[in-house]
């Protein structure tokens, strides 16, 4: 069974910087791409970035140029820093994982969320 755990969220105020990581256990072969979603209170969950296995890096118009993810395939591992926060990046961030591949098949699989605040 693969796990996404997540850590690095909290409170910070506008401006400040903030590094998410989120790291897939479990028995993995391969995993097609990593990335996060975030969900802001009263709003749908909104996608933000994915890194494929590959080394491509997609963002969200709305992160573009204050956000970069990294990651350690060799760990499973993606990180997220976050640069010039704004308050309206106030969000819970959830850690997705696209055709992840393990003795049961394909299948992508969601992390719990860690909670982002930005003050004003």
């Amino acid at each position: 069974q693969v796990h996404l755990v997540e850590s690095g969220g909290g409170l910070v105020q506008a401006g400040g910087s903030l590094r998410l990581s989120c790291t897939a256990s479990g028995s993995i072969f391969s995993s097609d791409a990593m990335g996060w979603y975030r969900q802001a209170p009263g709003k749908q969950r909104e996608f933000v970035t994915l890194l494929t296995s590959g080394g491509r890096a997609e963002y969200s118009d709305s992160v573009q140029g204050r956000f970069t993810i990294s990651g350690d395939n060799a760990k499973n591992t993606v990180y997220l820093q976050m640069n010039s926060l704004k308050p309206e990046d106030t969000a819970v961030y959830t850690c997705a994982a696209d055709g992840v591949r393990t003795v049961e098949g394909l299948k992508d699989y969601w992390g719990q969320g860690t909670q982002v605040t930005v003050s004003s």
